[in-house]
């Protein structure tokens, strides 16, 4: 009775599903019971043993949304089965980086799913401070995409993106496709996209894409699109050393690079020093949204501000984990994967 399901992952690539104890919450945490958790790219650099190998074995996940279960004495204001999303990102609450909601820079940061158990699992006690009620009429799968939107909403603010700027997103991917929904709804344009993935092209235009086209044709597309100038914002959102070398050609000067796909460990970007002195251009890196970041992308999922359909199409059950994450490269038509507890 005090056990549950938990997919851990006990070396790259091996996912075992085993029956771990239940976590108990202390005094200021919140137990919840998992509905559905989504898959996120980082999710698969762990999986390949790109990223955080020295933590496994470990239970992945931390896009996730459920139920409250239980509570710790120091709690209140929690209902038994009120549905929740909860900020993975976990600081001290007491240094300057966490003052300033930079949690990422915290000395002693912890992430859901990423340095210690996350949420491919039956349940997950975590600090009541970072669990945020849901609305009761909200689907599961909707809930379920609060953390990556946030992801996307930190970008946005990072890079400062009002209307009328031009934006071109290099990756059409799940986050890639978030990235052309919330510029649209900000305002934006023109937005370029590009991918390699067909598929892929043509979600980015029903999402709100003015303009798509192959990797090969994206600067001729993008100097039509701004008289000759380059872009306003340039958004990485694949994690290539080649991509972000070319997106300093893509944007105009006195442009802004958004540097948000992971590139591996030790990889770097040439910089021309000169180039960027001269002419004013900015590169700021983003990865994860936190604190208001949260609020922000829940309000704007309940709110129907995010068309959510394309993200919600492929399930797979904790069963069936492993197949999922096997799959999942060349599941190119699924901008998401969620797992179904």
């Amino acid at each position: 009775m005090n056990d549950m399901r938990a997919a851990v992952l006990v070396e790259p690539g091996r996912f075992d599903l085993r029956y771990v104890p239940r976590p108990e919450p202390d005094r200021e945490e919140v137990l919840v019971r998992i509905a559905r958790t989504g898959i996120c790219g980082t999710d698969i650099h762990i999986f390949n043993g790109h990223y955080a190998a020295d933590k496994l074995p470990m239970i992945p996940g931390h896009e996730f949304t459920g139920h409250v279960a239980a509570w710790g004495k120091a709690v209140s204001g929690f209902a038994e089965g009120q549905p929740v999303v909860v900020d993975m990102n976990i600081g001290c609450n007491r240094c300057y980086w966490c003052r300033r909601n930079e949690i990422l820079n915290c000395p002693e940061m912890q992430q859901m799913g990423i340095t210690m158990d996350g949420a491919f699992a039956d349940y997950i006690a975590v600090p009541a401070r970072l669990v945020i009620p849901a609305p009761d009429d909200t689907p599961a799968e909707v809930l379920a995409l609060t953390e990556p939107l946030s992801c996307v909403v930190r970008a946005a603010r990072k890079a400062k993106v009002t209307f009328g700027q031009s934006v071109v997103v290099m990756g059409a991917g799940p986050i890639g496709n978030l990235h052309v929904q919330l510029l649209r709804t900000i305002g934006a344009a023109p937005i370029v996209a590009s991918d390699i993935s067909p598929e892929r092209r043509a979600k980015a235009k029903d999402g709100g894409a003015d303009i798509v086209v192959p990797p090969d044709s994206l600067k001729d597309a993008v100097m039509r699109a701004t008289h000759g100038r380059g872009a306003d914002i340039v958004i990485e959102s694949v994690g290539s050393p080649a991509l972000y070398a070319e997106a300093q050609n893509l944007m105009r000067k006195g442009g802004h690079l958004a540097a948000f796909g992971l590139a591996g460990a030790g990889e770097t970007l040439a910089l021309d020093i000169l180039q960027t002195i001269l002419q004013e251009n900015s590169v700021k890196g983003s990865v994860a949204g936190m604190g208001q970041d949260m609020h922000d992308a829940l309000t704007l999922l309940t709110h129907g501000r995010i068309n959510t359909e394309p993200f919600t199409g492929a399930e797979y059950s904790l069963e069936d984990i492993q197949t999922a994450f096997d799959t999942f490269a060349e599941r190119t038509k699924d901008l998401k994967t969620q797992i179904v507890m």
